[in-house]
């Protein structure tokens, strides 16, 4: 089960140049221009937080790590009702979807335990899960930070826990000897299934820590395993991009690198494969700007052509906004009905926030539509490229608050001596862009205001047409009192779309949940997937764990949803199910949901 191929590494970027066009601003009046760029590469990953010991319990050396998401996401906040966009409130609702079925996917003790053979007890303990899902060929794919499991559509296991650092075949987290020893750090796993091709794809980011310390230091790497075949149990092939960009390893010498590459996104076309990720230097964790990596699909699926494009947009919003683009979110496509215009064209939608901080007011109306067109061309030796951004006007968005969950019996936080932790919204940046009858869907946590004065995180959805660069649909979700947070969009080929995301609040344990989004009439009821059961009770929100930060609990960075071919939208959240040892960790509580909403 998972036979590895040899690991290939990849050339970061081909020998071409890239002409890249930058479109006139949407109701901005700016003229157009035509800038060349010379092919770079940037990359990030996560930070680490020294961890105190706790009374009564026994932190092995390396227990810990935190993966913290640039640029906004380390900020706790509270957020003020000025400039928060005003909503209505959605109802929730007792039962399900008909033919809504589901089941319990990984936790945070199936991810700390997974490995075997010299990876045995050496996954770190991680918030949040970070959760992928992917969809195909009867199979399910959840994975997690940081181990993946195979499961039947039923929800029957067809693998074990497998951890992500002996799939990629990267050094085990920590080896808990005396002393300790580090290997390499892994995180924000992604996965997709490609319909037209039935292949598996996974990716993660990767950043060498220093043996004896555990501190962060290059070389860093980007992971990609592409499965052999249509079944995600067998065979798969691993590449690896150096991103360090310090001149080492054939990467070019960038200002301020060595560099890393945080959490990478993957979408792709009827001719590549596109990674986006954001760029970080590694010493300071100075955002650089989005960068995209473009692989000729079949060249990557078959071994034949593994080189990729690299293209640094960064440039391209630092003069408007004086802030380089961030979060380039490509798009996947449920039934490989992709746009071929333009020789091949890869939409990518962004959050425009890019001032986004600590400081409140912060706000947007505007959304990034990129076009990545020709993408024909990546089957050629030197490809011909454009990549091009149009500005499109939207609804309101904000920083999301923190959200309050229901009070309730404590495990790991009557050790501490410390309340229910707050849970960290993040942050407004997109979740995940879907392609489906010609139309881009994507949705974002948002600072809203409910009609009774409270202010909450909920959710933005966007319909944009790329036909016309418009939103042709949009709304908000809202619970009256409540936080809806981390949504992301399952949309099938016929248009048909059920939204996933954490419901948690003074009356609600951190739940998965689910909308039905219709267009014309905006989201439907909020119904509950899996009801939680205690409060998020994990280290990340406990300062005297989390090396003095505040009470506020790391959560998602994000679910997941997906439409399989039959019309299903499949999904997957993080929940609260257990309170006490042995069904969960010492140190964390964190369960995942995987559920299913026919649209047929």
């Amino acid at each position: 089960m998972f036979h590895l191929t040899a690991r290939r590494l990849v050339a970061a970027t081909t020998a071409a140049t890239l002409i890249l066009t930058q479109l006139a601003v949407t109701g901005a009046g700016a003229a157009g221009s035509s800038t060349k760029f010379t092919l770079q590469r940037t990359h990030l990953v996560g930070t680490t937080r020294p961890i105190k010991q706790a009374p009564k319990i026994t932190i092995q050396p390396g227990e810990f790590e935190i993966p913290e998401h640039e640029p906004n996401s380390k900020t706790r906040r509270h957020t003020s009702a000025a400039g928060t966009p005003s909503v209505s409130t959605t109802l929730v609702v007792a039962g399900q979807v008909s033919g809504f079925a589901g089941f319990d996917g990984l936790n945070h003790k199936d991810q700390r335990t997974a490995g075997t053979g010299i990876y045995t007890n050496t996954q770190f303990s991680l918030e949040p899960p970070d959760q992928a899902l992917c969809v195909g060929n009867g199979q399910v794919l959840e994975g997690v930070n940081n181990a993946f499991r195979v499961y039947d559509t039923s929800g029957t296991p067809l693998t074990a826990p497998t951890a992500y650092s002996q799939f990629f075949h990267a050094k085990p987290e920590v080896i808990r000897s005396t002393p300790p020893v580090f290997g390499d750090f892994i995180s924000d796993p992604r996965c997709y299934f490609d319909p037209d091709t039935q292949r598996w794809f996974q990716i993660e980011l990767q950043i060498t820590q220093n043996a004896s310390t555990g501190a962060f230091e290059a070389p860093t790497n980007l992971f990609i395993a592409v499965s052999d075949s249509a079944d995600a149990t067998s065979t798969w092939t691993v590449y690896e991009i150096a991103t360090t960009d310090d001149g080492s390893a054939g990467t070019p010498n960038r200002t301020g690198c060595p560099c890393f590459a945080d959490q990478p996104l993957i979408g792709a076309d009827a001719n590549g494969v596109y990674i986006s990720v954001g760029s970080y230097t590694l010493a300071a964790f100075d955002f650089t700007g989005a960068q995209l990596y473009a692989f000729s699909k079949s060249g990557i699926e078959t071994g034949t052509k593994t080189s990729a494009v690299h293209i640094d947009a960064g440039p391209f919003t630092q003069a408007q906004f004086g802030a380089p683009a961030f979060d380039l979110q490509p798009a996947t496509t449920p039934t490989g009905v992709y746009a071929t215009a333009n020789g091949g064209t890869q939409y990518f939608l962004s959050s425009l926030d890019l001032t986004a901080g600590p400081s409140l007011g912060v706000r947007s109306s505007q959304l990034g539509l990129w076009r990545l067109t020709d993408t024909a061309s990546l089957a050629n030796a030197t490809p011909s490229l454009t990549l091009a951004l149009t500005v499109v006007n939207s609804e309101l968005y904000t920083q999301p608050p923190n959200a309050v969950q229901k009070k309730g019996p404590l495990y790991l936080g009557n050790i501490v001596h410390n309340p229910e932790e707050l849970i960290n919204s993040n942050e407004d940046r997109l979740q995940q862009v879907v392609y489906a009858n010609g139309k881009l869907w994507s949705a974002i946590n948002t600072a809203v205001k409910q009609p009774n004065g409270a202010v909450v995180t909920g959710i933005g959805w966007f319909v944009v047409n790329p036909s016309t660069d418009t939103v042709s649909n949009q709304g908000y979700l809202s619970v009256a009192g409540q936080t809806v947070t981390f949504p992301s969009i399952g949309v099938t080929a016929a248009g048909k779309a059920v939204m996933a995301f954490t419901l948690v609040g003074p009356d609600f344990f951190p739940s998965a949940a689910y909308s039905v989004l219709d267009p014309s009439t905006g989201a439907g009821p909020v119904h509950i997937a899996a009801a939680g059961r205690f409060p998020d009770d994990g280290f990340s929100g406990y300062p005297k764990l989390n090396g003095g930060l505040p009470p506020v609990g790391r959560w998602g960075d994000y679910s997941a949803a997906v439409a399989d071919a039959s019309g299903n939208v499949w999904m997957g959240a993080e929940y609260i199910r257990d309170l006490l040892p042995p069904a969960r960790t010492d140190f964390a509580n964190w369960a995942t949901f995987v559920y299913k909403v026919p649209t047929t």
